[in-house]
């Protein structure tokens, strides 16, 4: 087992797929310490035996899971910093038959639940973890979304409006966390290759520049950046992961 003193430690939600699975994985090669959670356990052929990592089950639009969480996390990290903060997991909605969710339909409840998820589990966990970050002079990276910024053919109004609010959280966020020595930047992904999208999202490939679609392991890449000593002076900074889809 490895030496766990000398190892970094990044916290990353949303771990179990996607570009949060890739993004553990970019950490663990790079020796890492990883705690991470996720609505579903980490699948059985993935998981190690006598492993420094930490993986919980948990349900971050849900108050009591999240704290249980934290909780557990801090419990596990003990008295030692923590290095990164990767605020990964959300939650884009949709209607059955494809419906863009938009201001005039789809329930406020559902509002609320992706607010919860994108927006508030980010800042509850940005507190969690305050204290081990600035024992770290760590790092926090929220994920936010191209939809933030611009109107997207289908992706749903809570999800595109909790994005834009995370991107203002980042700046606030940046200001606020220097004082502790914790720098605070986003990521905005474009269309990247994962579960989330479905085939429609091929029509989209025209209107980006690359003319191809992003993959998990270029925004892991991103994110590792953002954590790692090549990027010790850069806060409150939202990078676009577009193939050049956000200049259009």
């Amino acid at each position: 087992m490895p030496d766990t003193d000398s190892m970094k430690t990044v916290v990353i939600t949303g771990a179990s797929r996607g570009i949060g699975h890739q993004t553990v994985i970019r950490f663990v090669r790079e020796g890492w310490r990883v705690v991470s959670c996720s609505r579903d356990d980490i699948p059985i052929e993935r998981q190690v035996d006598d492993s420094p990592h930490l993986h919980l089950p948990t349900d971050l639009a849900d108050q009591a899971s999240i704290d249980a969480f934290v909780t557990e996390a801090n419990a596990f990290i003990g008295d030692g910093p923590v290095h990164a903060l990767v605020n990964n997991a959300g939650v884009s909605p949709k209607t059955s038959f494809k419906e863009r969710l938009g201001t005039l339909n789809g329930s406020l409840d559902h509002w609320r639940e992706v607010f919860e998820l994108n927006f508030f589990a980010p800042l509850v966990l940005a507190r969690g973890f305050a204290a081990p970050l600035h024992r770290g002079e760590g790092a926090i990276v929220n994920l936010t979304s191209i939809v933030g910024h611009r109107v997207h053919p289908f992706a749903g109004s809570a999800y595109a409006c909790s994005k834009a609010a995370l991107s203002a959280l980042t700046r606030e966020m940046a200001s606020e966390f220097a004082h502790l020595g914790v720098r605070v930047n986003a990521i905005a992904p474009g269309e990247i290759e994962t579960a989330m999208l479905s085939p429609e999202y091929d029509d989209l490939i025209p209107r980006i520049p690359m003319g191809r679609m992003g993959t998990p392991e270029e925004v892991a890449s991103t994110i590792f950046y953002l954590c790692g000593p090549d990027s010790t002076y850069v806060s409150g900074t939202e990078i676009m992961i577009t193939g050049g889809q956000h200049l259009l």
